[in-house]
């Protein structure tokens, strides 16, 4: 189901056919390096991973992490969305891409799209960013956006600080 199209991306919901693309994405050095080993190593891990997850995320909120998917050859080319979770109090938004598709406006983007879904299609009135502070690209890309660093958080048990951003999405 396709959620937002951009000059050059169709933004659509994940499925579990995606979960070969998804195996690949959370494997990438940086998305281990900033986000984090989820221990993905089979299809069926992808599939449970996706299940547990972002599908759940639509079912329960109605909105989630969304395909990527690069409209000139319908590649999937990374992530971008929306997830609600219980260590913060607002909407998080969040973003990855495969390494060969970064640093082209890609993530920018996708971003303003997803940010516009947020704000039009589900009423969200504030999103957060949570990144590593030696995540350097995406501290730059959510201040482009428009987020504002607010402070430094430790929201999980493994104690890392994190940098949180927020955006206002109403007028």
């Amino acid at each position: 189901m396709i959620i937002a199209e951009t000059n050059r991306l169709i933004i659509s919901k994940i499925s579990l056919e995606d979960a070969p693309f998804f195996l690949k994405l959370v494997n990438t050095p940086n998305w281990i390096k900033y986000i984090g080993d989820r221990n993905l190593k089979t299809i069926k891990d992808a599939e449970d991973y996706l299940t547990n997850g972002i599908l759940k995320s639509y079912k329960e909120l109605g909105f989630g992490f969304y395909l990527l998917q690069n409209k000139f050859d319908n590649e999937a080319i990374g992530i971008c969305g929306l997830v609600k979770r219980d260590q913060l109090d607002e909407v998080d938004f969040g973003f990855a891409l495969l390494p060969e598709f970064e640093a082209q406006g890609f993530g920018f983007e996708a971003s303003t799209a997803i940010l516009k879904v947020a704000k039009d299609g589900f009423n969200i009135k504030k999103v957060l960013a949570i990144t590593l502070p030696i995540n350097t690209n995406s501290i730059k890309l959510l201040e482009k956006l428009g987020f504002n660093y607010e402070k430094r958080i430790k929201p999980y048990e493994d104690d890392e600080e994190l940098l949180l951003f927020a955006k206002q999405l109403e007028l």
